[in-house]
């Protein structure tokens, strides 16, 4: 099973998202065959919402969902600045030119035309992961530790149970520390645009994200910068 990692590497995780049972099954059953791990969903809501609990390597992506299309979710996730540079191929019916490059231009890496070909969906995937920047899995700082593989939050060796948004600001602060950051700015950045979020739900956030994280006797690792906005920092002397 050729997957382009060394034996007793992490398997790449890869999202499939297709609203066709049939397809979807078709595709999970080779992805695994060939020893990738595969997570489904069958809609562009679902999809959205399995990659906030955990972020796939690519994700296969089909152009016409039910409700919200391949297309929006692509750019939902494109305009997030931790799925940015996820890799998207697009599944699609639809062998026009126009109709792919409008794909290519909402943010999706590749794509393959149905009636789909195992091996050709198989070459997109192993050039597209070996494209994409290593993403660091395990974000350290101060005395806090997120495992963005396994979705875990450890401080001080305290498993911490975050809901989706507070995690979402947590990850995005790991790999931006000490760096300060107004509500607008964290708006644009973590929230999905389009979506309507007033300025004060952003302190709401920070106030249950320092409710979880900061334990008896520990320092609050999110500092507000007065006039400024909220940096993550070392409260340790």
């Amino acid at each position: 099973m050729e997957t382009g990692e060394d034996a007793g590497a992490r398997r790449p995780y890869i999202l499939v998202v297709e609203d066709d049972d049939a397809l979807l099954m078709l595709v999970r059953y080779n992805l695994e065959k060939l020893g990738y791990e595969v997570g489904v969903a069958e809609d562009g809501n679902q999809a959205l919402a399995r990659v906030a609990e955990r972020r796939p390597d690519l994700m296969i992506l089909d152009w016409m969902l039910p409700g919200l299309s391949g297309l929006d979710v692509c750019r939902r996730l494109r305009e997030q600045e931790v799925t940015r540079g996820l890799p998207i191929l697009m599944l699609t019916a639809r062998a026009g030119e126009a109709d792919n490059i409008r794909g290519l231009d909402v943010g999706a890496d590749d794509y393959v035309v149905k009636p789909l070909s195992i091996e050709a969906l198989q070459a997109r995937i192993r050039a597209l992961l070996r494209r994409a920047p290593p993403l660091e899995q395990v974000l350290r700082f101060a005395d806090l530790t997120m495992d963005t593989v396994a979705h875990r939050v450890e401080r001080n060796g305290r498993t911490l149970a975050l809901g989706p948004t507070e995690y979402r600001i947590l990850e995005f602060f790991l790999r931006h520390p000490r760096q300060v950051f107004s509500r607008e700015d964290l708006l644009q950045r973590v929230w999905e645009r389009g979506v309507h979020v007033e300025l004060r739900t952003v302190d709401v956030h920070i106030r249950r994200l320092r409710l979880i994280l900061n334990g008896p006797g520990e320092g609050d690792v999110v500092r507000t910068v007065r006039a400024a906005g909220y940096a993550l920092d070392d409260p340790r002397p």
